[in-house]
């Protein structure tokens, strides 16, 4: 029988050390906390800690597994399924770790574990430096990482995973450790596609590129000629150069009826194998809008940015599909036309070129193969009838299925869909679980459900016990 958390001895342990950083729901800044970008009702937690430095990180990690109390960790506080808050848990929050170095030297950038892409983008701007991100600034760039990071350099860079370096971790029983190729591998492997499933990552090591600018852009058609544009951006995307990756689907349009969109990005440094590519993209059909030009890459990630507001309800629901083939196009645009809410979308992550030359069992990710991640986005506005959006997006789902790949992206997928999970990782699962072992044998790190929570451990002697000594003590650094 496992004992009931001690909340009481928690509060006062982690008070001692945090003070006011620490929130419980009495405390007028708790709301603000535990404030989420779906603003669809999550968890809540019992405590908040408000760390700044890895220090404090793996004390919250101790008093948590000490007192019993759930765990989590909110970054970017992204994730549509609300997991960065655990019912009656402790959040450990890493908002304030945002620092961004750069080495000129060497080109690497050390970034906070509650760094965002747009914090980053900004930091290295001024050496027209960037690094491998997704599509929306706001997002926190260790969440990201650790799944996947589907984004506009995907063909020329890879995933941001591709790009990670090595990252500190505070493991399960507070441990500090450096995981990248030459100090716990298998530890750097299984973070590279893993998700947050085996600590609390308080620091990332990135390669960075040259990029004083990419042509990118947004091209929007009306919705009686969605068909040919998917169509020719299948093509497109078929033979497309490393330097081109183009996002496509529907976004809300002006007038309330969807329309479809291409957003291409060119990071190559031929001007004129950018400008037609674009203009392959264009004539396939008669663009409402046409905005492509040079933009610096933190500009380009701008192009999103209202299109999601936060507080909105979301739902989320995904497929891998290895093409646009006509099956997926008339599937894609009937649901386009059954939409049933002026802000839902339909996004197409193009993975293709620098991706693809990963060896499988290079990093955790399993799936290298030339395809389109599908992004379904159930969107509606707090106190409307949920129950429309979440139907259009499950439909949507389940008519592409015939036509997709097993498995989905991990960072997608929701908590209950642990069989597509499984098929996510495919030749990479049973490493997975091994590390998932060795590293968080208790499950302490279950709130994201890359890896289905492990069978509850046996419950400590004294876990609850108020009596019992806590040692708050740093373990040293492991290297």
């Amino acid at each position: 029988m496992t004992s009931a958390p001690d909340l009481p001895r928690a509060t006062d342990l982690l008070r001692e050390a945090l003070g006011d950083r620490l929130l419980t729901p009495a405390d007028a800044g708790f709301p603000a906390a535990i404030r989420l970008w779906n603003g669809a009702p999550a968890g809540t937690p019992a405590l908040v800690a408000r760390v700044r430095d890895a220090g404090e990180v793996a004390l919250a990690v101790r008093v948590a597994g000490r007192c019993g109390l759930p765990l989590s960790v909110r970054a970017g506080g992204h994730d549509w399924a609300g997991r960065a808050l655990r019912a009656g848990g402790l959040v450990v929050d890493l908002t304030a770790l945002r620092q961004v170095d750069l080495d000129p030297g060497t080109g690497v950038v050390t970034v906070g574990g509650g760094a965002t892409a747009a914090d980053v983008l900004a930091a290295l701007r001024p050496y027209d430096r960037v690094v491998a991100t997704g599509v929306v600034r706001a997002v926190g760039l260790a969440g990201l990482t650790l799944a996947g990071g589907y984004g506009p350099l995907c063909g020329r860079h890879g995933l941001a995973l591709d790009n990670l370096l090595g990252a500190e971790v505070v493991l399960a029983d507070g441990r500090r450790v450096t995981a990248d190729a030459a100090h716990e591998p298998e530890l750097y492997w299984a973070l590279r596609g893993g998700g947050g499933n085996f600590g609390v990552v308080t620091a990332l090591r990135y390669r960075t590129h040259p990029l004083p600018a990419a042509l990118a852009g947004m091209l929007l058609f009306p919705l009686d000629q969605a068909a040919a544009v998917l169509r020719g951006h299948g093509a497109a995307v078929r033979d497309a150069p490393d330097e081109l990756t183009v996002m496509a689907g529907f976004l809300p349009g002006p007038a309330g009826e969807p329309v479809a969109f291409l957003a291409p990005v060119f990071s190559g440094d031929d001007p004129a194998a950018g400008r037609a590519a674009v203009d392959r993209l264009r004539a396939l059909g008669t663009p409402l809008v046409d905005q492509v030009a040079p933009l610096p890459y933190e500009d380009v990630l701008r192009m999103f940015d209202g299109g999601m507001a936060d507080g909105n309800h979301y739902l989320l629901r995904t497929r891998w599909l290895p093409e646009v083939s006509e099956a997926v196009v008339a599937e894609l645009v009937a649901a386009a036309r059954a939409v049933t809410s002026p802000y839902s979308a339909i996004a197409l992550h193009h993975f293709h070129g620098a991706a693809t030359r990963v060896g499988i069992g290079e990093t955790a990710f399993g799936l290298r193969d030339p395809h389109l991640l599908a992004e379904i986005i159930a969107v509606w506005a707090p106190g409307d009838d949920p129950a429309p959006h979440r139907a259009w997006a499950e439909r949507t789902s389940a008519a592409l299925a015939p036509h997709a790949l097993p498995g989905g992206y991990p960072n997608l997928l929701a908590p209950e869909e642990t069989d597509r999970v499984r098929l996510a990782y495919g030749p990479n699962w049973e490493r997975l679980r091994r590390a998932k072992r060795r590293y968080d044998p208790r499950g302490t790190f279950s709130a994201v459900p890359t890896l289905p929570p492990a069978a509850p451990p046996a419950p400590r002697a004294g876990a609850a016990d108020a009596g019992a000594p806590v040692d708050l003590r740093e373990h040293p650094v492991e290297t």
